[in-house]
């Protein structure tokens, strides 16, 4: 294979880990280059809006109604300007550990032949909670060498980015993976800029990007499109075309200094997101 960057995206569920990666990949297809998204979260929303909305099967979906033998062409439909989508699904609710769907997924994409030479890009959008089981999959087996983080000036999601940085700096030796920065979807919260700039600085990265918070990405969403898409003309738009910039520019992969409980604490106290008399053990 020739040198595609494979990288993965997590973050907090709910963060807009998803739409994040749509728009940012809209705006480095619109550059020329040649992506794949690759769905690695059981809701099976990664490439919605680079479909145009299409509720695209999923690869456990396939196989389960079609058995083995599956080609290439009933798992993989093409997007926006030429995107290749893929939605790698979950089991039936309750049975089994969701990250399965991500194993499977990535094992057929390489003996299908996805994975062509002609490709820039392949971007894993992976729920990020927890980098448990499957869902550390991109990271552990040594598939994406690249990690960003999505993450917003809340407490929670903090606490899930350091989770995830933990799991980056397991996975450095064995896979290769590194750290490319923190990528901040803005809730508007006091101080954010500065709250996730100093986060990143103390987990030994850098705040790769800040995407500011607008109404546009929503109505983009009802009607099923990127902002690029949707309002090409956009600020936002270009936000995101900066977002992407910012990924084909990026040089700057490290090995993460994850925050025990306490640091973590202080860090948060210190921009007013916790009492110091709060009391949460995650």
């Amino acid at each position: 294979m020739g040198q595609i960057r494979q990288i993965a995206i997590y973050g907090k569920g709910g963060i807009g880990k998803s739409t994040t990666t749509q728009n940012l990949t809209a705006g480095l297809v619109e550059l020329g280059k040649k992506v794949m998204v690759v769905g690695c979260d059981p809701k099976a929303d990664s490439t919605r809006l680079l479909l145009g909305g299409l509720a695209q099967k999923t690869v456990l979906d396939t196989l389960r109604e079609e058995g083995d033998g599956v080609e290439l062409d009933r798992i993989l439909k093409e997007g926006y300007k030429g995107t290749r989508c893929v939605e790698s699904g979950g089991p039936e609710p309750g049975v089994g550990c969701a990250g399965r769907g991500i194993i499977t997924s990535i094992g057929l994409l390489e003996n299908l032949g996805a994975y062509t030479d002609d490709l820039d890009y392949v971007f894993y959008d992976v729920l990020g909670d927890v980098v448990c089981g499957g869902f550390a999959m991109p990271i552990r087996e040594g598939k994406a060498k690249e990690i960003y983080i999505v993450a917003s000036g809340e407490m929670m999601a903090l606490y899930a980015a350091n989770n995830i940085a933990k799991g980056v700096k397991r996975y450095a030796k064995t896979g290769g993976v590194r750290l490319g920065g923190i990528i901040c979807n803005s809730r508007n919260v006091d101080r954010e800029l500065d709250l996730l700039r100093a986060f990143s600085k103390e987990l030994g990265t850098k705040l790769l990007y800040f995407v500011p918070r607008d109404n546009i990405v929503q109505h983009a969403e009802i009607n099923r499109k990127t902002v690029i898409e949707y309002k090409p003309d956009s600020s936002q738009a270009n936000e995101y075309r900066n977002l992407a910039q910012a990924i084909i520019d990026n040089q700057d992969f490290t090995i993460p200094t994850p925050m025990d409980q306490e640091r973590l604490e202080e860090i948060l106290f210190e921009f007013g997101l916790m009492n110091i008399n709060d009391d949460y053990k995650i």
